[in-house]
């Protein structure tokens, strides 16, 4: 999706960084290659809507697909880099914050029910976790050793807890949030992104919100916090 939001420049420059400038063009594509990857990260797509998709792949694997056609499109690239080895994860929506809410979010008031969490909660945010389906855990990523931990507290338990951390030694900092399945929809997950998201900027990072596109729970989430859809990002699976 084409951003509609003013972003940082700091933000612009983490993904001008992490593609480079293309050395090849076909028809709505912009294609990278680089022998200096982050292995963790390898291939990357990244589209936004009404502009050329952005690609980075390694030297090694543009020659195996080879030159592209000016008529190629995303999804002849994707076949060409499956059929020669690189099996891509699957795609996240990526929000940021526009200048015009990070100043917003400054000036916000934090609810009463929200607060840091730290190691003195441990035993509370274990009894939250174990009341949360495993998979729900894995998919926020939610952990109390992280770089910065909020929670939403109600008659004495936690409900919601959100974390995040410093992402790929930038000024993004990538958070995840989980609600407990009895206390959804009553905006406790939204009021934990946003703490987190001013916690964030007044130490210097860009809060960074991702999800799967299928996830529509969580999209609606970031919007209803304030953040704004910046692009898709696809990354080659580790697996």
């Amino acid at each position: 999706m084409k951003p509609s939001a003013a972003f940082s420049p700091q933000i612009e420059n983490f993904w001008n960084e992490q593609f480079g400038k293309p050395r090849q063009v076909a028809s709505g594509l912009q294609i990278t290659l680089r022998d200096d990857l982050d292995e963790k990260l390898g291939s990357m797509i990244l589209e936004h809507e009404g502009e050329e998709v952005r690609v980075v792949t390694t030297t090694a694997v543009g020659a195996r697909i080879g030159h592209p056609k000016p008529s190629w499109t995303i999804g002849a690239l994707r076949e060409a880099l499956s059929k020669n080895g690189v099996a891509l994860h699957g795609t996240d929506h990526v929000f940021y914050c526009s200048e015009g809410e990070t100043g917003r979010l400054l000036v916000a008031p934090t609810p009463d029910l929200v607060r840091q969490l730290g190691q003195a909660d441990a035993d509370l945010f274990k009894a939250f976790e174990a009341a949360i389906a495993p998979d729900d855990l894995d998919a926020a990523y939610v952990e109390l050793d992280h770089w910065a931990v909020f929670g939403a507290l109600a008659n004495g338990r936690l409900v919601a807890a959100g974390s995040m951390y410093p992402w790929q030694n930038s000024s993004l900092a990538d958070m995840g949030v989980v609600t407990l399945p009895t206390e959804r929809g009553r905006g406790f997950a939204r009021d934990v992104v946003r703490a987190m998201a001013a916690y964030a900027i007044r130490k210097g990072f860009h809060p960074q919100f991702r999800c799967q596109l299928d996830n529509r729970a969580s999209a609606a989430l970031a919007r209803s916090a304030g953040f704004c859809l910046y692009g898709n990002w696809t990354v080659q699976s580790q697996e």
